[in-house]
């Protein structure tokens, strides 16, 4: 088993602790994970699907 990922949290999270999750690189998408259950499962997106996450987030299709 490699190293443990790095996890981040968005520079969007209010920083309350109510809401948030943490992502990782990973070397063929992201990892990502609930940071108040840090060692439940955990959901592994791939490069493409997540590129395409980032950028629907950016142009606010979500909200």
């Amino acid at each position: 088993m490699g190293p443990e990922p790095r996890w981040f949290k968005s520079t969007f999270s209010g920083g309350s602790g109510t809401e948030c999750v943490e992502c990782a690189p990973a070397c063929d998408g992201t990892l990502v994970r609930d940071s108040k259950q840090p060692n439940a499962a955990r959901l592994a997106v791939g490069g493409a699907a997540w590129a395409g996450f980032i950028g629907a987030v950016r142009a606010g299709q979500f909200g």
